[in-house]
């Protein structure tokens, strides 16, 4: 399995520079790229080839007055900026095909020297390599620093630098896991669990566990509306607009951090403890269009559900979403009776048929873990076809880090 280790940086005053320059000619090479073959749609002519493209927009364009600093950087960082507009293509037609999955995705667009987020990308035949003392060499921008939070757990193939809007770099490693070690890491275990999503909570577990939301967002608000208040107030164009404008993204990159850092925790934690995971499928785009828009998305649920699906299929859990239209807190656990719709103000209610008095979203919690039909022993969790009925004792609840509390 691939995936993505990412590390902050530390360029100097010239590497910063050099990676400026980077950026600035990947950027180029791709618009280049994007406007060639937009004239060749409008002359109704077959589109250039990645080749043909390679030879005019690099090999010869090196050659002319107007692109000769194109010499300036590495190779490989022109050639992955074509390739970035010829997979950016690929994807255009194969949505416009319905091949593609997910939502639609529009015709590649030309890239800004003013877009908040810069990257370029170096694959092996570029020669970067890391030095013995830990820093990241990259050709024709010098040996980075690099803060290493972990080790790398094989050779990557790839890095990919990026500034962001807060003017933070940044190297991302693909790299391919080892089975055997995932495995010593994560054992088997022999318990699984239902998770029901909220806002009042952010996590709902079948065993009765609850999980407080930590709301980052609202917690950072005030700091946000002033800094967006001197932000406002400040000349376009002028230095202390720039200033400011830093600070407005440093503080919602704090935000970000702080809630994605919250999702890598409960994730890892839920997978090291459970051998399956039940989730409902929630559609958080169109909840996102009411008037908890705002609370949807500091909650961050499909980050954490995606962080809970990749390291179930790394670590060899069971990962089931049931379908969003499920009678989830509707149904009692127990008797399986359907009580009808209810108004997000209850928070508890009683089954008219067994008399079993329900927290919602615990009970909720349960219909999923029942609903997605995880089965569980000795040699792990596995995945039933069809519903089975609930027990009414679910197993007890677990250890979790700081701002987990049981209910």
């Amino acid at each position: 399995m691939q995936l993505r280790y990412t590390f902050r940086m530390y360029p100097n005053a010239v590497q910063r520079a050099a990676l400026a320059k980077a950026f600035g000619c990947a950027r180029v090479v791709f618009n280049d790229a994007v406007r060639a073959r937009e004239d060749a749609r409008r002359a109704e002519q077959p589109y250039p080839t990645a080749g043909a493209l390679s030879r005019k927009l690099i090999t010869e364009a090196k050659r002319t007055v107007e692109r000769s600093w194109l010499r300036e950087v590495s190779a490989v960082v022109l050639q992955q900026a074509l390739r970035d507009a010829d997979t950016a293509y690929r994807n255009f037609f194969a949505s416009i095909r319905g091949v593609r999955k997910g939502r639609k995705v529009g015709a590649p667009r030309f890239k800004s020297r003013k877009d908040a987020r810069q990257s370029i990308r170096f694959t092996a035949n570029a020669r970067w390599n890391i030095t013995d003392s830990g820093r990241l060499c990259l050709p024709k921008v010098g040996a980075v620093k690099v803060k290493w939070s972990r080790t790398l757990p094989s050779t990557p193939s790839s890095v990919t630098v990026v500034k962001d809007a807060a003017d933070r770099y940044f190297c991302s490693f693909v790299v391919g896991t080892d089975p055997s070690a995932d495995a010593v890491r994560m054992p088997a275990g022999d318990s699984a669990v239902g998770i029901d999503l909220g806002l009042n909570h952010f996590a709902v577990l079948s065993d009765g566990t609850k999980i407080a939301s930590p709301r980052f967002l609202r917690r950072a608000e005030k700091k946000l509306r002033k800094a967006q208040r001197e932000l406002s107030r400040k000349r376009k164009g002028s230095r202390n607009r720039e200033k400011a404008r830093l600070k407005v993204a440093r503080a919602h990159a704090k935000v970000a951090d702080a809630r994605h850092e919250f999702h890598h925790r409960l994730s890892t934690r839920l997978i090291s403890e459970n051998q399956g995971i039940a989730v409902e499928d929630l559609s958080v785009a169109g909840l996102a269009r009411t008037r908890l828009a705002k609370s949807i998305h500091d909650a961050g649920w499909s980050s954490f559900v995606g962080m809970l699906e990749y390291k179930a299929k790394r670590y060899g859990r069971a990962f089931v979403r049931i379908g969003r239209f499920e009678p989830t807190s509707q149904t009692c656990h127990v008797c399986g009776a359907l009580d009808g719709p209810k108004p997000l103000h209850v928070r508890e209610w009683t089954c008219q048929i067994c008399g079993t008095l329900h927290d919602r979203d615990v009970n909720a919690a349960i219909n999923v873990k029942t609903a997605a039909g995880l089965a569980v022993s000795a040699r792990g969790a596995q995945v039933r076809p069809g519903a089975v009925p609930a027990q009414r004792e679910e197993a007890g609840s677990h250890g979790f880090p700081a701002g987990v509390r049981a209910a």
